[in-house]
């Protein structure tokens, strides 16, 4: 028997904690099986909502915003593509932080269309896996073309303001319920997980919420 489970997941696509805390979130979807039918909503989230069109090299951003030097961000790295690897994301190289905004407006329409979900994990690879300007309206319309969406209509959304003032509003929505720490993932609208956690966590804290409903 399938037991329904809502998931709203609030998160950007420029940190690599999103695409390791989604990873493990579908790994432990899948050692449950059938048990669970799950529906993955995606929502909106800027860490950078001012970084330019051109992007910002990941050691200039890093020191400026946290004071990070360059070798401690060769060290986080080392230890994020390891922590991926083990939940089945394959880091990259990646040597710019870019813009997210267009590739969330283009994330909106996705759930539209019933492909949010491989958009948002296309994206992550893009960004993340393949170093490539998730920014680029080019970029991006390859991406959505990779999911099985339209690209002609994904250049004529990136080329209008469309879906921006949903966008907009799903942030301001996320500030006012309080969320600061991402990635945040919502289970049936009530209990709350931040930060990107194992597998095997996320698999226990739905296992208990499952339990806890049951009773």
């Amino acid at each position: 028997m399938f037991c329904p489970l809502q998931i709203d997941f609030v998160s950007d696509i420029a940190c690599p904690w999103y695409a390791v805390g989604l990873a493990s979130l579908q790994g432990a979807l899948e050692r449950l099986g059938g048990s669970i039918d799950a529906s993955i909503t995606f929502h909106p989230f800027e860490l950078n909502p001012d970084m330019a069109a051109e992007g910002e090299r990941i050691v200039d951003y890093l020191g400026r915003k946290y004071g990070r030097t360059p070798e401690q961000i060769a060290e986080s790295q080392t230890m994020l593509r390891e922590r991926g690897a083990r939940e089945g994301f394959a880091f990259g190289e990646r040597e710019f932080v870019y813009n997210t905004f267009d590739a969330h407006r283009l994330l909106h329409w996705a759930r539209l269309e019933g492909k949010q979900l491989p958009l948002k994990q296309a994206l992550l690879r893009t960004y993340h896996g393949e170093g490539r300007d998730v920014s680029n309206r080019d970029v991006l319309a390859d991406v959505a073309s990779s999911v099985g969406l339209d690209a002609d209509r994904a250049c004529e959304i990136l080329s209008s303001d469309l879906y921006a003032d949903d966008v907009r509003n799903e942030e301001r929505e996320s500030q006012q319920l309080g969320i600061q720490s991402v990635p945040a993932i919502t289970f049936d609208r009530q209990h709350l997980i931040s930060g990107g956690l194992p597998s095997e966590s996320f698999e226990q804290a739905i296992r208990q919420l499952i339990a806890g409903e049951a009773k």
